[in-house]
């Protein structure tokens, strides 16, 4: 979001004249008849060593700005292909919460919002320096949301991370298509889903018998990965008590992602 932007991008990019075979470039695409531009970052030293895993990101319901890219950086740092997909359109940013709530509104209980996704998987699995057996998706907020509707829809994901995401409950088709293990991270006082609704959602993956982790944050509001929260939640009045950043929660669901990954990553035995 262009108003709210803060200098995640330029953090996640510190160090990479260090790092000169970090590479991040813009990618064109379309799905549906709309232009979408997402954004690739991976370390070429590493992919001359073999296919790495792949990570895909959705962004929030801002669209994608430069934290998501930020994240992307950290991935590609990491050693894993980051692709951070366009939800909205090549450009499109939300200016206000208005607007943001208007652009994911459009893909709410849709299948528009698996098919969408769908189409930042293929340019992912399409660069052809992912091992296709090792993949996952993570999402923030909308992303959240819709990486679990892109796991529903039967996408060849070995996982998914949603963090401070919509809980979408599986039905019994979404559970029989669903290939991936679940990683849930969420705010303890987080007030966008109430307890029946967590409940609703733990229970469908109980009963789809989903391999699902499901980890609180104490003191955790919306949008707690978010640096930028706290710039929101004043310049926008509605968002206070809402949306805040928190450095603990943000660091240890990362740590989580990390700890995830490692084992749905891992190579098989056998």
């Amino acid at each position: 979001m262009k108003i709210i932007m803060t200098s995640a991008l330029a953090l996640a990019l510190a160090g990479v004249s260090a790092r000169a075979s970090l590479v991040t470039r813009d990618v064109d695409y379309e799905q549906g008849g709309v232009k979408l531009r997402g954004y690739l970052a991976y370390d070429d030293a590493k992919v001359k060593d073999g296919k790495l895993p792949g990570v895909l990101i959705v962004h929030e319901w801002w669209g994608l700005n430069d934290y998501v890219k930020g994240r992307a950086v950290q991935l590609a740092n990491l050693g894993y292909v980051a692709f951070a997909l366009d939800m909205y359109g090549k450009g499109v940013l939300a200016a206000n919460p208005q607007e943001a709530g208007e652009l994911a509104g459009q893909f709410k209980g849709k299948p528009l919002m698996a098919e969408r996704a769908q189409a930042g998987l293929d340019q992912l699995l399409a660069t052809n320096l992912v091992d296709p057996a090792r993949v996952a998706a993570i999402g923030y907020c909308f992303g959240g949301s819709t990486v679990i509707a892109l796991a529903y829809s039967g996408a060849p994901l070995a996982g998914i991370v949603s963090f401070h995401g919509g809980l979408i409950p599986a039905s019994e088709d979404a559970a029989a298509r669903n290939k991936a293990k679940f990683l849930i991270c969420h705010g303890a006082l987080d007030p966008s889903m109430k307890p029946e609704q967590i409940e609703a959602f733990q229970k469908s993956l109980n009963d789809g018998k989903i391999d699902y982790q499901f980890d609180v944050f104490a003191g955790a509001y919306h949008a707690f990965t978010n640096p930028a929260s706290d710039a929101t939640a004043e310049k926008f009045p509605a968002m206070k008590g809402f949306v805040a950043y928190s450095p603990s929660a943000d660091r240890r669901s990362w740590e989580a992602m990390n700890a995830f990954f490692a084992e749905i990553f891992a190579p098989s035995k056998g």
